[in-house]
């Protein structure tokens, strides 16, 4: 009924805007303001709110001083206002992707930043913002309970930011937090109290083991099962996943291998929106795994891992599962492993290929030559000179 499909549609994602939930572009929002490239509570603002246009003018004139000032870019991206970043991300359970976007970002500024500075973070800041995909409320709604200024504030009365970051309006981090509180208000729970959080680690998991030796993604928050040991369905594409999944195919305890999907792979790292939506629609997103050198939609929960990397494409221990395979997925040891021996191992790496190129010219075909690993945020220009 045209009627009803209306009306859900307006009301999922009423007005314009990003998606509402903590996903992906709420998330990078909220890292910008973080590191003191946008103004404060800009990035949770409503898109079609009057004070987003007043934030939107005020911003021009700042920009404008900072070009006076000389205010520039390599100052504010620093390593602290890297870990400043990573710690909001946290304490807001933001996006899988956040990840990508961050190391590329410090890549491209010159700043040291690897997986392990995500892993040393989540074990020091907790979630306590009760936001979707894994909780109940929206970015408005955090805007109204104090917006990402509340937040911050709230990890520097813990020493857990650092205050001396510098930000666009030339103020310090901790000068532009002075007059927000330091406790969220009671008669509300979007934010809560830093003693009484959501989760008492960060969500941002980084797995390792031999199915990814130099790392893998996974969002902690939202499971209800932290480990899983089953056969592997092994599937060449998102594609051929999605139909397995829509033919009833995928059984519980089953762990899904979805590779050729990474940087060089896909080429480009699809997000796997779309059989991870699957999965939970089918009834089976508390009783089935899946890993992939493919990355996510911020929307996306249960256990999943992703950025598995080395990828398929380049030869990871990804590319030499096979079907029926056991895998581990350990949320708590932090473990992905493939339950297969060394010397196994050992004589499918060297019977192993790699596969013909998807693009032999243009742009496509650049991008697969130059990309890095994920773990290394995909970029193209990491070994250039």
């Amino acid at each position: 009924d045209e009627e009803r499909l209306m009306a859900v549609e307006k009301n999922a994602c009423p007005g314009a805007g990003s998606c509402g939930g903590m996903y992906t572009a709420n998330t990078m929002s909220s890292a910008i303001e973080a590191m003191g490239l946008s103004l404060p509570y800009s990035s949770t603002m409503a898109a079609e709110d009057a004070e987003k246009a007043d934030s939107t003018e005020k911003s021009a004139y700042v920009l404008v001083d900072a070009i006076r000032n000389q205010i520039l870019p390599s100052q504010l991206l620093t390593r602290k206002a890297f870990e400043n970043a990573i710690s909001v991300i946290m304490a807001v359970g933001g996006s899988t992707n956040s990840v990508l976007h961050l190391l590329a970002i410090a890549n491209t500024m010159g700043v040291e930043l690897t997986l392990d500075d995500f892993e040393v973070i989540r074990n020091r800041v907790p979630v306590f913002c009760d936001l979707k995909p894994s909780g109940r409320y929206v970015a408005t709604d955090l805007h109204k309970a104090g917006g990402i200024p509340l937040v911050m504030k709230m990890l520097l009365k813990q020493g857990l930011l650092h205050g001396d970051a510098l930000t666009v309006s030339g103020q310090t981090i901790e000068e532009v937090l002075a007059d927000v509180p330091e406790q969220p208000s009671p008669d509300q729970d979007v934010i809560r109290p830093f003693n009484q959080p959501l989760y008492a680690h960060g969500h941002l998991g980084i797995l390792k083991g031999n199915l990814a030796t130099e790392g893998a993604v996974a969002k902690l928050t939202g499971i209800k099962k932290f480990t899983i040991t089953g056969p592997a369905r092994v599937f060449e594409s998102e594609e051929d996943c999605l139909d397995a999944i829509l033919a009833g195919k995928i059984k519980a305890g089953d762990v899904i291998v979805v590779r050729y999907e990474g940087p060089k792979g896909g080429p480009g790292m699809r997000e796997m929106l779309a059989p991870t939506s699957a999965i939970i629609g089918a009834g089976l997103g508390d009783s089935v795994g899946l890993i992939t050198d493919g990355r996510f939609s911020g929307g996306t929960y249960g256990m999943v891992v992703g950025h598995v990397a080395p990828e398929a494409a380049v030869g990871g221990t990804i590319g030499l599962v096979e079907e029926g395979d056991s895998i581990t997925i350990d949320a708590e040891k932090l473990l992905l492993q493939l339950n297969v021996s060394d010397e196994e191992l050992a004589k499918r790496r060297e019977q192993w290929t790699a596969p013909e190129p998807l693009y032999k010219r243009g742009v496509l075909a650049k991008y697969a030559t130059l990309v890095s690993s994920s773990s290394q945020g995909a970029v193209t220009d990491q070994d250039l000179f």
